[in-house]
Formats: structure tokens, sequence, C-alpha cells
């Protein structure tokens, strides 16, 4: 019998998976996810669902209205990406991760087929979290869009509600280089008479969207213009919350309206308590006190630059820095955000993306970041940890692999 470990491998290895490899793990088209889902009997029509696209925090946000319909008494399956430790964290129900054992079946079943067809690890992924909240009988599906939103395998639902939290400029060498651009594809989740609500926008973006919309005949929500969440608090404490909170609030009432039963106590409670009825981390995550460490999976330049503002409010008397990124990340753009006067520690995440340490500190030190290079995330983590004294504040982060290794 296959074990779990060795379906993992066969997954990651013989695959083109985005996350390890970028660029050539990117498919142009739906054609093979749309065989899969006919081999499995089209299981995303057998569930209800909300469909959330963005460039941040769309994973916040998928785990909050998660949360929220749980409170309310739902059984709520939830597919996100990157998984942080087990790949198991991406297909959940009710909090509660799918079984080793249905990764194995599934796969073991499946396998003629992904070989032959040459699935990608996302479109394989995304067809065993549609097939397992169909056989579980899910009231309702929150699936987050692994990257862009038209072209993306997860495209092939019909949701209740569909929600883009914004536009940045991430991802550009599959997206478009420009507002505009990235956004088409994001709106590309838009679908004919279904309602969609839109987190954040700008002149460019906001067009797009309406035009879109206006296209498929579905009525769009600024969540902009209704602003609730002054009122109600998450247990998510990034100030970059406030934004997805204002989202996930405008959803809620659209979700309400089409007869979801959503009550005020459901939506307070289920704010309150994210990551304890979804097991999200890295957002914001206090790992332990004395010396504070703080780990944040923002990668790109909207997301760091909420999160160096919030890192600049912080109370310490020094400031240690753990920081590895991916190699197609713009540094021109991501590192003039981070502070000067910090300790540096830069490692290279373990996954073949992953940008050397030596070439990290190279660049870093064009704009004056300075520190050493480590062999490993744990081992830079390790010596930040002996060189911190008590009051010092050590922060994780530059990629959302960097946080999995120490989380």
């Amino acid at each position: 019998m296959i074990s779990y470990q060795e379906t993992l491998d066969w997954m990651f290895q013989q695959l083109p998976m985005y996350q390890r490899q970028g660029k050539t793990a990117f498919k142009k088209d739906l054609i093979n996810i749309l065989k899969f889902s006919e081999v499995l009997q089209q299981p995303q029509n057998n569930f209800k669902s909300v469909h959330v696209a963005g460039t941040n925090g769309k994973g916040s946000t998928s785990h909050m209205l998660a949360s929220v319909f749980q409170e309310a008494g739902y059984k709520v399956g939830l597919y996100t990406s990157p998984h942080l430790r087990d790949f198991r964290e991406r297909i959940k129900i009710n909090g509660k991760e799918v079984s080793e054992s249905f990764v194995v079946d599934f796969i073991q079943k499946h396998r003629n087929f992904l070989e032959t067809q040459q699935l990608s690890f996302f479109e394989m992924t995304v067809g065993m979290a549609f097939q397992y909240f169909s056989e579980q009988e899910v009231d309702i599906a929150i699936v987050e869009v692994g990257m862009g939103g038209r072209l993306d395998s997860t495209n092939i639902l019909t949701p209740d509600l569909s929600v883009i939290t914004n536009i940045g400029l991430d991802h550009t060498q599959f997206l478009g280089t420009t507002y505009r651009e990235i956004a088409a594809e994001k709106a590309g989740i838009i679908k004919k008479n279904i309602p969609v609500v839109i987190g954040e926008t700008n002149a460019e973006t906001k067009e797009v969207f309406i035009a879109k919309a206006n296209s498929t005949k579905s009525c769009i929500l600024f969540a902009e213009d209704n602003d609730f969440s002054s009122i109600l608090e998450s247990d998510l404490k990034g100030e970059y919350q406030k934004y997805n909170l204002r989202t996930v609030l405008c959803a809620l009432e659209v979700l309400t309206s089409k007869g979801w039963q959503l009550g005020n106590s459901a939506i307070e409670d289920g704010l309150k308590s994210v990551k304890k009825n979804t097991g999200l981390r890295g957002r914001w995550d206090v790992l332990k006190d004395k010396p504070k460490v703080i780990c944040d999976t923002a990668h790109n330049k909207e997301g760091l630059t909420y999160v160096m503002n919030q890192l600049s409010k912080q109370k310490y008397e020094h400031l240690h820095i753990v920081l590895g990124v991916v190699n197609d990340k713009n540094l021109e753009e991501v590192l003039p955000l981070f502070p000067v006067e910090a300790s540096y520690y830069f490692a290279k995440p373990a996954i073949p993306r992953g940008l050397d340490a030596e070439e990290l500190k190279k660049n870093s030190e064009k704009f004056k970041l300075e520190g050493e290079v480590y062999s490993s995330v744990q081992n830079a983590y390790l010596s930040a940890n002996e060189k911190a004294k008590r009051n010092d504040l050590i922060y994780v982060g530059g990629s959302t692999f960097t946080v999995a290794e120490i989380i």
C-alpha cells in the first residue's frame, strides 16, 4: 500500500507546481480541469460556494467567511493555498483537514488519468477538493483562487457569490504588468447573473470590474462604499485585516439577502474565532514573547507596506529580521520597504524557487540592509533567537515559505 508521504512526493516531484517551479507550471487554459471534472462527474455542481480572488487578503477573507458559516451551524468546506506545514491544510471541512487516506486513495484511483493528461499539481488538488466537498455533502464551500482568476482551475465553479479583494502588481509574468490587465484576469471569476463584491479599487481597476459586471449582468458591490468594520472585530490582528473585514461584512450582507441564515451572533463569534475555527496561521502571527516573535506571509509590495507600517509601531529595543524570498520577487520594489535599523538574517526558503541567500544579501545591501547569510531559514531563526535580548523583536517573513519553516 502506498503511503501518504509517497503520494505527496509523487504529486510534488512528478508534476509542475507553481510554488516549486514558477512559470513553467502555469497553464494557459482550463482544458485539463474540465476533463478531470468530467471524469469525477462534475463534483463542483453538488455544493454551493463562494469564490474568492484578489492579490492580497484572499486567504484571510476566505477563512473569515468560513468561520462565520461554521458559527451559523453550516457544514463548511474551505479550499485555500498554499499550505504552510502539511498539504492537507488546503482542504478542510469545519476546520478539520482532509484525511491522509482520502488523499492517497484519490491519487491512486486517478493516477493513470493524471499522468496521461499531465495535470498540474494545482489542477489535481482542485479536483480532489471538489470531490471531497461533494462526497462529504458540505452546505457551502469557500474556495480561494490559486492565482489570477480567469484561467485558474477553481474557475469551473458557479458560486453564489464572487469576491475580489483587491488588485496589486504581483505575478506580473503571468497576469499582466498593469493594474488594468491584472484586474481583467481577476474579473474572470465574475459569472453571469452572479453578484460580485469588490474589496478595494483604484480608478483603473474599478472601470474594469464595472465593465465586466455589466457584460455578465452581475450585481456589483464595492465594500469601500459600506464600512461596518469599525463596529466589529476579528481575532486576526494585522492592521491590513480591517480591509478584509470590510470585504467580508459586505459579502455576508449579500449572502444573507440570498437566504443564508447568518445571524448577528454567528457573524460576531465567527469573526472573533477565525484561528480557532479554521486553523489559519501566518497572518501577523505572534509566536512568543520575550523576545517577541512575529511572522507574516506578506510577500508583495502592497502586503509588505501594511506589515512594515505596523512593525514600525511596535515597541522594542532592537529589531531582528529573518528574511527569505522567492527568485521571481521584484527586489527593487520590496526591499526599500524594510527598515534600515534592523539586524538581518538572510536565508533561502527550502524550495527550488527560493532565492539564494547570498544574492538576497547582495541586493539588500544596496538598500543599506545589513546582516549575515545562513544555510537555512531554521538556522537563521535560531541565530536571531540567540542574539535577541528579552525586549527585542524578531520578525520572520518575505515569503509564505519562509514563515512555513518556522511555524
